[in-house]
């Protein structure tokens, strides 16, 4: 039975760290979200923002190519860190 108290006790603490680990959404991400992304600082951040709200959603991790600074090297290491999926803000 203390076996089993410590398998729960390892699955919780195993969930509880779920979410910190889930990618940030590109479309939906505040400021302090984006930032809190390793390897993307304050200006990055209101550039996605910026950009985001000019141009629409993006469709793709890929589309930040069209925001300025960010380039082909530093997408692939932000790829596994970002996702895009619907914005939640706009009414259909």
């Amino acid at each position: 039975m203390k076996k089993m108290g410590k398998f729960v006790l390892m699955l919780v603490a195993g969930l509880m760290a779920l979410p910190a680990f889930a990618a940030v959404n590109i479309n939906t991400a505040t400021q302090s979200e984006l930032e809190a992304v390793k390897g993307l600082g304050p200006s990055k951040a209101q550039s996605i923002i910026a950009y985001r709200d000019a141009n629409g959603s993006f469709k793709s991790v890929d589309d930040l190519d069209k925001v300025k600074g960010f380039g082909k090297a530093s997408i692939d290491k932000l790829k596994g860190e970002l996702t895009v999926g619907p914005d939640s803000s706009k009414k259909k």
